[in-house]
């Protein structure tokens, strides 16, 4: 089985305004509202390639309920943890101007809600997937991903850790099953720039040396690239499409990456197919459905 947490999950409220003017009035011209969070993301797309799994995480308020409604409508199974106090956030997001966004925080964690996700991770059993995804409250401590490694450390559970900085680094030591930060999210770790496959190479080589097993790199447009375990590397550029909504396609290359190894054990299908996935639902409406998958794995095994 396949768990995802998502620690500060959303509504996603996604906009076009046309001509926005700071200032004035604006009308929409489309609207969609969505849940949000990388862990959600990653079941949901997950659910889509027919790999059955449960989403973790925490709820709070009106909004909460319905990230819980919605995610259940797309088939996932949800077992959210309530909050007492406050509302789960809701993210505006403006499709018509690029990377705008506006996001809210979210309600304020208790240590008891901490302890009840913690109690529900100790029933995970040997073979057991788990996706440990995106930012936490500032309610939570920062050794959040790290703590939990631990605590599940010998239990032989396979952890992904899709996340950035000190969440990412300090948890390599226990050995991630997969670690996927995109080219921009290494560059900050090594405090450089890196814009090309060619130059991910050496800095995934020191992730690998630091813990991690697979090291899985995404570049947007100029594809990803995968440094596996027994030390083989592979790269692809990103596949031709247009581009229609980038929100949601760092998870989904997650979640193809997951269900590609689950199917035939093998990382080089498991990197085409969260190649596969990622660029599918880059080129979506919203989260890639499996036909639209298989179609760009189609192209790339061309």
């Amino acid at each position: 089985m396949v768990y995802t947490v998502t620690f500060n999950p959303s509504l996603d409220y996604i906009v076009s305004v046309e001509n926005f003017q700071t200032g004035m009035t604006n009308r929409t011209t489309s609207e969609l509202i969505l849940p949000g969070g990388k862990g959600i993301n990653v079941s949901i797309v997950l659910k889509n390639l027919g790999i059955a799994n449960t989403a973790l995480g925490f709820i709070a308020g009106f909004t909460g309920e319905e990230i819980k409604r919605k995610v259940e409508k797309t088939g996932c199974k949800a077992e959210f943890i309530s909050v007492d106090h406050g509302n789960s956030r809701i993210n505006v997001k403006l499709k018509s101007m690029d990377g705008t966004e506006i996001n809210g925080q979210g309600p304020k964690m208790e240590e008891k809600n901490l302890e009840q996700l913690l109690q529900r991770l100790d029933q995970l059993q040997q073979g057991d997937f788990l996706v440990l995804a995106g930012s936490i409250p500032s309610s939570m401590p920062n050794s959040i991903y790290r703590d939990i490694m631990r605590r599940l450390l010998g239990k032989k559970i396979k952890i992904v850790v899709d996340a950035t900085q000190d969440l990412l680094m300090n948890v390599l030591e226990y050995h991630p099953f997969l670690i996927k930060p995109n080219n921009h999210e290494l560059g900050e770790i090594f405090h450089t720039q890196i814009h090309t496959r060619e130059e991910v190479l050496p800095y995934a080589k020191e992730l690998k040396k630091l813990g991690a097993r697979n090291v899985l790199v995404s570049l947007a447009g100029q594809g990803a690239v995968l440094l596996d375990e027994n030390g083989e590397y592979y790269e692809h550029e990103a596949p031709k499409g247009n581009l229609v909504n980038a929100v949601g396609a760092g998870d989904s290359m997650v979640a193809g990456f997951l269900a590609g190894w689950m199917e035939q054990k093998n990382y080089a299908h498991a990197f085409k197919m969260g190649l596969s996935a990622g660029s599918a639902s880059a080129f979506s409406e919203y989260l890639a459905t499996k036909e639209e998958v298989e179609k760009v794995y189609y192209t790339l095994t061309k």
